[in-house]
């Protein structure tokens, strides 16, 4: 099944938003973030990466055409649908000008809407997919617990996703392992959600965990369904014994993945080697914002401080690719497709 599409609707009118938000949702199955306070918009979709931004063109502060210019630059693929109430050749030439790529007039149809996003929707997907003649990736990150992926790689998942990479984050337990809380399934979601990963979010037991035989029919059914080109998995270098469980199991079960990698955890030990530094250089406040979801009532943990999470990035960093790094041992590495990279550099370095 294909993925929802991702609509961004900027609009004050809270009874419009309202509208727009609850017929895409209802009627097209799309995924809605709405923000009322423009200013706030280009924040928004640098955060959701939509599929298709839909936009009112009187707004205060900034306009849908001083938003369109600003979309343009970041985001230069995504389509925008401009919204008005006012019929106005100058609004329609400004709007073309600014290069909509559809013009609404208010009070809108919801058969007009839907046919809009969902038309412009598919072939702007279609239109990133095919740029640079290059297949996009299927990325799948696996993790014992909530928060461990987003701790060792929630910068490179961010990246995957801005590069047009559709992303899965697969915990195989609903808590943490020092147990200091039983469910983080509203986290888990949550973080997801900021990424724009699917989540498949188990509830295996420690021992379940270890025993291996779960693990792999687990990781193997879930593999099959979203067929990844990526994975991204614990280092056997750790010390817990759940984590060194998942990576061994996701060996077996990934065997027909082109490319494997192990990322740092929280618990990893001096023997993890990384080989591989990916730049999360303009990704390190979504990163934040996904350890950030598993700061609940009970505290954050140690390692999801945000001082530490950064000070980290930013220690890989001496080894090149960037100002904050997320390091990656490579197990396994098939050669790119072309125009398949992701949008930062990466440094590699070769085992002696």
């Amino acid at each position: 099944m294909a993925e929802a599409y991702r609509v961004v609707v900027v609009e004050d009118d809270a009874d419009v938003a309202f509208y727009t938000k609850t017929v895409l949702e209802k009627r097209a199955g799309c995924v809605v973030e709405t923000v009322s306070d423009p200013s706030l918009a280009r924040e928004a979709i640098d955060a959701f990466l939509p599929d298709v931004v839909v936009t009112d063109i009187e707004m205060p502060g900034i306009n849908g055409l001083e938003l369109m210019a600003q979309v343009r630059t970041d985001h230069p693929g995504i389509p925008i649908i401009v919204m008005t109430a006012h019929i106005s050749v100058d609004y329609a030439v400004g709007a073309l000008n600014a290069q909509a790529d559809e013009f609404l007039i208010k009070p809108i149809s919801a058969s007009d809407l839907v046919t809009a996003v969902m038309r412009l929707a598919a072939d702007g997907r279609a239109s990133r997919v095919d740029q640079g003649s290059g297949k996009r990736e299927s990325v799948l990150a696996i993790a014992a617990h909530p928060d461990e992926v987003e701790f060792g790689i929630g910068g490179t998942l961010a990246a995957h996703r801005a590069a047009g990479d559709s992303v899965t984050i697969l915990t195989l337990s609903r808590g943490i392992a020092t147990g200091q809380r039983a469910d983080l399934q509203h986290e888990a979601l949550a973080a997801a959600e900021i990424v724009g990963a699917r989540l498949f979010l188990e509830d295996l037991t420690a021992a379940e965990i270890g025993s291996g035989t779960a693990v792999v029919d687990t990781i193997a059914r879930v593999v099959a369904e979203v067929a990844p080109t990526v994975v991204y998995t614990h280092s056997i270098h750790d010390k817990e014994a759940d984590h060194r469980a998942v990576h061994e199991a996701t060996l077996v079960a990934a065997a027909s993945v082109p490319t494997l990698s192990a990322f740092q955890s929280q618990s990893s030990t001096v023997d993890f080697r990384p080989n591989k530094f990916v730049s999360i250089d303009g990704f390190t406040d979504t990163k934040i914002a996904l350890v950030q979801s598993f700061s609940g009532e009970d505290g954050v943990r140690s390692y999801l401080d945000p001082e530490y999470v950064l000070a980290t990035a930013r220690y890989w960093g001496r080894f090149g690719g960037g100002t904050s790094v997320e390091p990656l041992e490579t197990l396994r590495e098939a050669a790119p497709s072309a125009g398949a990279a992701l949008p930062v550099s990466t440094t590699t370095i070769s085992e002696a």
